[in-house]
């Protein structure tokens, strides 16, 4: 019998009636003889309560301690799921993720997996069991509980499905597929119908929240096909894998740009005078305090580093640390976000660049900084334009490029 993995987000398990809704379709899935593993977020907003919950009680909690906290997020769910489904008649059994066998690195809130055993997932499976997995987490070589950072349940499924050797991944959440930019932003964004691996995860490192960057990474490692789709409609949603044989919808033109993604929940880190000596130690620091940079640029010798907000748990400490060692020369800078192009090859000539710089400039958005790859090409933007900045990237790059001659 194929095994096939399904994870659901906060959205799709928010509510006891969309539990049983989810229930219904993992139902119908093992009605087709599949073997079915289940990945559950957290219920809604529970995450984001929990973590309120944490600083009405400490300025700065401990990362250990709020794993500990968080953690019981997905077990909610994932029992309740477990509920739901034993009341359709479908067998079925909860696994906690130490207990199904994610075994992670020891870097608390933001922990990555090394291993998976998947021992007594396979056993329930092979018993004709559903086993639903609280996503998000794992345990350390140390026992010691983890989690992954935010949007890891992604990883957790991709991560089973690689272990179980599962036909395929499903992300299942409120949206049907990964567009060519956050359709409630750029209205006029359209849904892809496939993406490589390497435009995914560079999206989702950009800011993208439809599939998480590391699970990408994962199933780009592993050669897992994940289909994203919309947990409450049919529609086909988007398949991410190597670039296949026969495509699903055209290939884009050499040099075009796919689609566009911002980010204005970050920090940008400035450190003027950025010499290898200062810079290293900086990096150590941020290491320490487990602070990872989601893009770099570097001019001359200043150096600014984008931390996203999510996972920088130990910002604040981080930045009196900072300001102690590095005095005037290191500023947390809160009022830049980010607008990001991706696409196979696009800055294989200076013209995406070229147009984006023009684009932005007629505009009035101001570029405070630029860092390009040969996918992808990043501009530091004030914080309050970074929407703007993506409508006038997508309507650039992507719109005039698809428009009849």
């Amino acid at each position: 019998m194929s095994v096939v993995v399904q994870k659901y987000g906060g959205s799709s398990v928010a509510t006891p009636e969309k539990i049983r809704a989810v229930a219904a379709r993992v139902a119908r899935t093992r009605a087709q003889g599949r073997a079915v593993c289940v990945v559950v977020s957290a219920m809604g907003d529970t995450t984001d309560e929990l973590l309120a919950l944490a600083r009405r009680v400490s300025d700065r909690p401990a990362r250990r301690e709020l794993d500990m906290l968080l953690t019981a997020g997905e077990r909610i769910s994932m029992a309740l799921l477990s509920m739901a489904l034993n009341d359709l008649g479908v067998d079925a059994i909860s696994f906690t993720g130490s207990q199904c066998g994610i075994i992670t690195n020891d870097a608390h809130a933001n922990a990555r997996i090394v291993e998976v055993r998947p021992y007594r997932v396979q056993d329930e499976l092979e018993r004709g069991r559903t086993v639903i997995v609280a996503g998000y987490q794992g345990v350390s070589y140390r026992k010691e509980v983890t989690t992954l950072g935010r949007g890891g349940s992604d990883t957790t499924a991709v991560a089973l499905a690689a272990a179980l050797g599962a036909e395929y991944c499903e992300i299942c959440s409120d949206v049907d597929g990964v567009y060519s930019a956050d359709p409630r932003v750029v209205p006029e964004a359209r849904r892809l119908a496939e993406l490589s691996y390497e435009e995914m995860q560079a999206l989702a490192d950009a800011g993208a929240r439809v599939l998480n960057a590391q699970a990408v990474e994962f199933a780009r490692a592993k050669g897992i096909a994940i289909y994203a789709k919309a947990t409450f409609s049919d529609g086909a949603g988007t398949v991410v894998r190597s670039e296949p044989m026969v495509r699903l919808d055209a290939p884009p033109a050499p040099c075009r740009c796919t689609a566009v993604a911002g980010a204005d929940d970050v920090v940008v880190l400035r450190l003027d005078d950025a010499t290898t000596t200062r810079t290293s130690e900086l990096m150590e620091l941020l290491d320490a305090r487990g602070v990872s940079a989601r893009q770099m640029f570097l001019d001359g010798g200043r150096l600014a580093l984008v931390v996203s907000k999510e996972n920088a748990h130990h910002l604040d400490a981080a930045a009196d640390e900072i300001a102690s060692r590095f005095g005037r020369l290191a500023v947390l800078d809160t009022g830049t976000g980010s607008a990001a192009c991706v696409g196979a090859g696009m800055n294989a000539t200076g013209a995406n660049l070229r147009r984006a710089l023009e684009a932005l400039s007629r505009e009035g958005i101001e570029v405070r900084g630029v860092a390009a790859g040969a996918d992808r090409v990043d501009f530091l933007v004030p914080r309050d334009r970074v929407a703007r900045a993506q409508q006038v990237l997508h309507a650039e790059l992507i719109e005039r490029a698809q428009a009849p001659a």
